[in-house]
C-alpha cells in the first residue's frame, strides 16, 4: 500500500501486513479459551493435536501461547519443516536446539533425546511445536513415541504439539501410528473466526496503524468473511487491496462496492 493510500485513511502503517510483533498481535475472543486449555495441558506436561482448516489462525494460537509460558519453566522450540525423513528431522530438531547434528540417524536421535533428560535435571520443560504435521513422513511418525519415552516410559520429560490441517488427526487414527495417538490425551481443533471476530480483528488491527476513526462499512465486512470463509488469511489480502481502491477512488471509507471490485479481480489481490 502506498504512503498516499496510507495518509487517506491517517494511517501510520499497512494495517493488514503480516509483520507483527507479538505484543501487537490479535487473539480473537473466540480464542481465548483455546489458549487456556493448551496452557494448561503443557502445564500437565502432556502431548498435544492442534487441527484446523487453513488461515484460521493456528500460528496466531500458538504465538499467544508462546506468551503464556514462561521461558524459565519452558524451553519451547519451533519446527515447520515437516517434509524430511527421519534423519534429517532430527537433524532439524538439533540445530534448532542449538546442537550439533551428527551423522547417523541414531546419533542426532540420542543427541537430542540427552538433551531433553539433561533440561529435565535443570527443572526447564521442553516443547517442540511441530507445525504443517499433516506433511510429516510416515518414518517420523513411526518413531515421534520413542522420543516421548523416557526412563522406561515413567516421566514426561517432553511435550509435543503437533499442529496441521485437519487430515493430520486422521492420519494419527491409523492403527500404524496408534502407538503415538494414544500418547496424545489433548486434541484441540481450531474453528473457523466468526463474523464479529471479523469484525473486531479489522478495528484492532487498523486501531494499532493509526485510524482514529471506522474505516470498514458493516456490509463490507460482511461480504468478507463471506468470501473468506473465516480464514484471516484472505481477509488481510481482500482488505488491503480493497482498501487501495477505496483510496485512489477518494472514498472515504471502504464499502460494499471496494470489496465486489476486488472480487470480481478488477483490483489485483497482492
Amino acid at each position: 500500500m502506498r504512503t498516499t493510500d496510507l495518509s487517506w485513511f491517517g494511517l501510520r502503517v499497512p494495517p493488514f501486513s503480516k509483520e507483527i510483533d507479538d505484543d501487537d498481535l490479535w487473539l480473537p475472543t473466540s480464542k481465548v479459551d483455546l489458549v487456556d486449555d493448551l496452557a494448561e495441558a503443557i502445564e500437565a506436561r502432556a502431548t498435544i493435536l492442534l487441527t484446523g482448516e487453513p488461515g484460521v489462525g493456528k500460528t496466531c494460537v500458538l504465538r499467544a501461547l508462546r506468551r503464556r509460558l514462561s521461558p524459565e519453566t519452558y524451553r519451547l522450540t519451533y519446527c515447520h519443516n515437516a517434509t524430511l525423513g527421519r534423519r534429517d528431522f532430527y537433524r532439524q530438531l538439533c540445530v534448532a536446539l542449538g546442537l550439533t547434528p551428527a551423522a547417523t540417524a541414531a546419533a542426532v536421535f540420542y543427541a537430542v533425546s540427552t538433551h531433553v533428560e539433561e533440561l529435565g535435571r535443570e527443572r526447564i520443560h521442553p516443547v517442540f511445536l511441530l507445525d504443517e504435521g499433516h506433511l510429516l513422513h510416515q518414518d517420523v511418525l513411526d518413531h515421534l513415541h520413542i522420543l516421548l519415552n523416557y526412563q522406561w516410559d515413567s516421566r514426561a520429560l517432553l511435550s509435543l504439539v503437533l499442529v496441521g490441517l485437519p487430515e493430520l488427526e486422521q492420519q494419527l487414527e491409523r492403527r500404524r501410528n496408534r502407538s503415538l495417538y494414544s500418547r496424545i490425551h489433548h486434541r484441540f481443533t481450531l474453528d473457523d473466526v466468526t463474523g464479529e471476530d471479523i469484525t473486531e480483528y479489522i478495528a484492532y488491527r487498523l486501531q494499532r496503524a493509526g485510524a482514529d476513526k471506522t474505516v470498514f462499512a458493516a456490509d463490507a465486512i460482511a461480504l468478507m468473511h463471506e468470501h473468506a470463509t473465516g480464514a484471516l488469511r484472505d481477509i488481510d489480502r481482500i482488505a488491503h487491496a480493497a482498501m487501495r481502491d477505496a483510496a485512489r477512488r477518494k472514498r472515504k471509507s471502504v464499502d460494499r462496492e471496494a470489496v465486489e471490485r476486488v472480487l470480481a479481480g478488477r483490483i489485483p489481490i497482492a
